[in-house]
């Protein structure tokens, strides 16, 4: 996934949604992402990431909230914040990421130029167009797909 968005994540401002263990925005931070925010459902999964981030010294470039992710998009959208990269790595198969973007749509946490990267089941099937969304990039590694995600207005 960051072989495909490289050149991005430097200075940027990234989402974690579904973090879980916090991987992926734990790389993203690794790789120069001034900030990460990350939500999960979970109080163990972030007690996990908590652990994580401080293990690699990151803590002071991150927030964890233990959130579902439609309230946690409510609630930046509240505070005004803008990301970057919103990476979502939902439980496959249960139509989380046609939700979330649903939400994206109407709470716009988005920078005008920034990417939603979805990784998903192959069978998880998601449409071209979203909302104000456009899939610009989609890659099959096995049993998992990665979809990127655009504003329509700035697929250019």
């Amino acid at each position: 996934m960051f072989n495909i968005i490289a050149p991005l994540v430097e200075g940027s401002d990234v989402l974690d949604v579904f973090a879980g263990t916090g991987s992926l925005g734990i790389e993203a931070l690794s790789r120069g992402a001034k900030s990460a925010v990350f939500f999960d459902i979970s109080a163990q999964c972030c007690s996990v990431i908590k652990d994580n981030l401080a293990h690699t010294k990151l803590s002071d470039k991150a927030a964890v909230y233990t959130i579902d992710y439609g309230a946690g998009i409510e609630k930046m959208y509240r505070a005004g914040r803008k990301f970057d990269i919103i990476i979502m790595d939902p439980p496959y198969n249960k139509n989380f990421i046609q939700e979330a973007l649903k939400l994206l749509t109407k709470n716009d946490i988005m920078v005008d130029d920034g990417i939603i990267i979805a990784e998903h089941s192959v069978q998880d099937s998601l449409p071209e167009d979203f909302g104000r969304f456009k899939a610009v990039d989609a890659r099959k590694y096995g049993d998992t797909m990665i979809t990127i995600f655009k504003d329509g207005k700035y697929d250019q």
